[in-house]
């Protein structure tokens, strides 16, 4: 049975994922060391783990299945994530492939050596998410559970 991982901190669409579940009856698991208001809906499970770095990352990694869906920004867990079998998407909407997840590795690699590099601290921070964002990820959402679904 296909189950929904949000990688909570940071996360701007929670409440979608809650709907997209709530339509398909799955089980969704919130992941946070904390801060995060627990959802009353029975699908719907807060688990809060220990502070440190990668704690949540590595709980939704040893998980993680065939079939499951993980909503996330962090590339490092969604390569994992597809290691396991599994669908990955980023708050944009955009889904992480076998295809593309060695690129975005590499280039999160890249722009973290080149703030590193950077010595004035100019620049950085991402565009802003937009409501074009959210509307992509209840239509990429709605169709990696839907194909998850199917198998």
């Amino acid at each position: 049975m296909t189950r929904i991982f949000i990688d909570a901190d940071a996360c701007p669409v929670k409440d979608e994922t809650f709907r997209i579940a709530d339509r398909h009856k799955l089980q969704v698991y919130v992941v946070s060391n904390g801060g995060i208001r627990p959802n009353p809906h029975p699908l719907v499970q807060t688990v809060v783990v220990d502070d440190g770095p990668d704690v949540a990352d590595m709980w939704i990694a040893e998980r993680v299945g065939s079939g499951d869906i993980c909503v996330t920004g962090d590339i490092p867990l969604a390569a994992k994530v597809l290691e396991a079998g599994a669908d990955a998407i980023r708050h944009s909407g955009e889904v992480f492939t076998t295809a593309n997840i060695g690129n975005q590795l590499a280039m999160r690699d890249l722009m973290a050596d080149l703030r590193a590099a950077n010595p004035l601290n100019q620049g950085g921070g991402g565009r802003p998410f937009s409501k074009a964002d959210r509307s992509r990820f209840l239509n990429a959402l709605e169709t990696l559970v839907r194909k998850a679904r199917q198998v």
